[in-house]
């Protein structure tokens, strides 16, 4: 038996926060009923495509029953109360105040099924000034002050390759659902919970934004050693325009490598303050990772202990070994999908 076998989940939202979470549960053996529009999640309509269906809607709603329901009409809303009165979950993701208008309200909810876990996943939260306020992921980036470190050498922000105010928001909210179920157990009452993308997000920046934190300047990545001020922390063009990391923080490794190149008076540079006071150690790392391409450099550190790890595009990330150890791709009717990042020793 799966881990949540028995427990069913009415999923209102689209796009990627609320459709990652409860695919999560989904991937756990959950029921879950996806209630879309009449015309569909828009993610169905995302390109590219295989075997007939967006690939992003299939690695964000695989394992879910679809139900497309027109919740302005009173058929639509009798069916999702047929949903909601067995449901063990409901995840929302509207904007704060439309599912309340729809008639179905976290009071309105748990007056029918006092014992459901209701979720509403946002941008900035239920209640306060920037309730109301459209915004997706880059947005939310930005107003978290994530944006201002996601830049190049320049200092100009960039849009970052990761949705990590959705994701946050996903894994925030699965945490809490499962958490609400657990403390159902004790109570035999349900609970709400108000997730916001912001709120997610923000502690996300506790290790490099400290001072920032009780009130004094927020980082710079050119003087963070999480951001590239350092010069073990950081990355570096190889001889063929491709690129490598040094992702270490432990001097061992500083050692190891400064010791196999022939450069051990560079090791104290290794312990100076990120920033300026390593501008020496990285302008010797970028001239000597120049000198050879990037698989000469995997190679050559393949007997090394340090850090390293070649800057691979998502096609080379898919097909090395690593992902196919672990099982990472999956294949089934023709379709690709990524693997649940979740296991267990043990099922059931």
């Amino acid at each position: 038996m799966s881990k949540l076998a028995g427990i069913k989940v009415v999923d209102l939202t689209q796009f990627l926060p609320g459709p990652i979470m409860t695919m999560m549960l989904a991937d756990q053996g959950a029921n879950v009923v996806k209630i879309e529009p009449p015309a569909g999640d828009p993610a169905r309509e995302m390109p590219p495509f295989e075997a007939g269906e967006s690939i992003w809607f299939r690695n964000a709603n695989r394992g879910k029953q679809s139900l497309r329901l027109d919740l302005k009409s009173d058929e639509g809303k009798t069916r999702l109360w047929e949903e909601i009165e067995s449901a063990d979950v409901f995840v929302e993701g509207f904007r704060p105040g439309v599912i309340g208008r729809l008639g179905f309200g976290y009071e309105a909810v748990s007056a029918r099924n006092p014992r459901i876990v209701y979720c509403s996943i946002s941008a900035f939260g239920q209640a306060g000034e920037m309730a109301h306020h459209p915004a997706h992921d880059l947005a939310v980036q930005a107003l978290a002050g994530f944006l201002s470190v996601n830049d190049g050498p320049d200092s100009t922000p960039v849009v970052p390759g990761a949705p990590s105010a959705d994701m946050a928001a996903g894994l925030t909210a699965l945490g809490a659902v499962l958490m609400a179920l657990i403390g159902r157990e004790r109570t035999g009452r349900g609970d709400y919970v108000d997730i916001a993308m912001f709120d997610s997000l923000l502690p996300w920046c506790a290790h490099t934004a400290g001072e920032a934190i009780v009130g004094g300047p927020a980082p710079r990545s050119a003087n963070q050693r999480s951001l590239g001020g350092a010069a073990f922390y950081n990355v570096y063009a190889t001889a063929d325009g491709r690129h490598v990391v040094l992702g270490a923080r432990e001097m061992k490794f500083v050692r190891n490598l400064l010791a196999a190149l022939g450069r051990e008076d560079l090791i104290p540079l290794g312990e100076a303050a990120p920033g300026p006071a390593q501008a020496p150690l990285r302008s010797f790392l970028e001239q000597t990772f120049a000198t050879r391409t990037r698989d000469e450099w995997v190679a050559w550190f393949a007997d090394k202990d340090v850090a390293f790890s070649p800057v691979l595009d998502f096609r080379e990330a898919f097909a090395q070994p690593h992902a196919a150890e672990r099982g990472l791709l999956i294949e089934a009717g023709g379709a690709h999908l990524i693997a649940p990042a979740i296991r267990f020793g043990r099922r059931g």
